[in-house]
Order: C-alpha cells, then structure tokens, then sequence
C-alpha cells in the first residue's frame, strides 16, 4: 500500500500487525482517528500504554488482573469449590456473559502442542494441582477447546488429577468440534456448562 505519509504507513503497519486487521482495515482505524479530538486521541494511546505497563496477571488463577489477586478470586459470591479450568483469558469472558457458572478460574496460558512446541511444562498445570491441594476443590470442570490439542490437555490433567478426592467434569460438547470458546453463542455455551459430565465417561467404549 503507497502512501504518502510515512507518519500514516507506519501507523497503518502498526494496526495491521493486530490479529484480523488487514491492511485496508488498519487504513480506515488510522484515518477515523485523525479526525477525532487530539485529547481523545492520546486518551486512546494512553490506555493501551497503561495496560501493557500495569496489567498482571493474578497469583491464584493468572487471570489479567489490576491487582495481585483478580475480583473473581476474591470475590465472597463466587463458589469456591468449584474450578473451571480454560485455555485464556477470552475462555473466561465467554463463560462469564453466559451467566450459568459462579465458580472460580484457572488459566492454563494455552494447550498442549507438540506441533507447536507447546508440553506441558509450559502451561500453569502444576499450579492447579497446588491449588486443589491446597483448598480442597471439589470439582474441576475441564472448558477446554475441543481438538486434538484440547483433548489431550483435558485428558493429560484429567490423569494428574485423577486420585484426588474432587469431581472432574467436561462441558457438553453442544459446540461444534474445533470451535473457540469465544466464537459460541452465550445460550450453546451455557448450555455445555450447566450440562457437563463426568470426565471418565469420555473414556468409555
């Protein structure tokens, strides 16, 4: 793409390099915010520098966070016992706009990816089986993408886990096989939470 600002290619190179955003896109976001206000402008910069700077990552479930332990860990509403175990953070917006689950989190950073040079070791795996230890879960319900990848990852866990006195649950496969958590629809997706079954009656037949 000619342009013939270096100021407006290198802004448009910039946006272009985010996740979905094509050149012409990253062209249009650039143009619309040169016509808005300078201070809205640098109000815009100025959260996205703030967010790379102070946003952490909470102790307990390595959710992003503002603070050393995120609301959802702290909060007195949510039901303790209960751990549902996601690839991301996005896992866990998707899960929270259905509205069907109370529990807490833990992030994994990811699945097991052999082909991408991703084990095991490279996930927070060691830190849940810590946490259920250490306060007693009850149930671990297993969200996990369903692939080859996620379904190793759940049965990897799942047999870490498994003589622990907790239930180990998987969200009903009402979301098509290889789909993201964050692409299904809040009803499907809730539905496959307030469904789930016992983990071992996957490994049946």
């Amino acid at each position: 793409m000619n342009l013939s600002s270096k100021l407006l290619s290198d802004a448009v190179n910039e946006f272009a390099g985010l996740p979905g955003i094509g050149k012409k896109t990253a062209l249009r976001l650039v143009l619309h915010l040169l016509k808005q206000d300078a201070s809205k402008v640098s109000s815009f910069a100025d959260s996205l520098t703030k967010l790379r700077q102070e946003a952490i990552y909470c102790k307990q479930c390595f959710n992003l966070s503002d603070k050393e332990v995120c609301d959802i860990c702290s909060s007195s509403a949510r039901n303790k016992d209960q751990i549902c175990v996601v690839a991301d953070l996005r896992d866990i917006i998707a899960i929270e706009n259905t509205s069907q689950y109370n529990g807490l989190y833990h992030v994994l950073g990811g699945i097991i990816s052999p082909m991408d040079g991703i084990g095991p070791s490279d996930l927070n795996i060691d830190s849940l089986v810590t946490r259920i230890k250490e306060d007693n879960t009850k149930e671990i319900i297993l969200a996990l993408k369903g692939s080859m990848e996620g379904d190793t990852t759940a049965f990897y866990i799942y047999r870490k886990l498994k003589d622990f006195e907790c239930m180990i649950s998987i969200i009903a496969r009402g979301i098509s096989i290889g789909d993201e958590l964050e692409y299904a629809d809040e009803i499907s997706l809730g539905r496959s939470i307030m469904q789930r079954t016992p983990f071992e009656n996957t490994l049946k037949g």
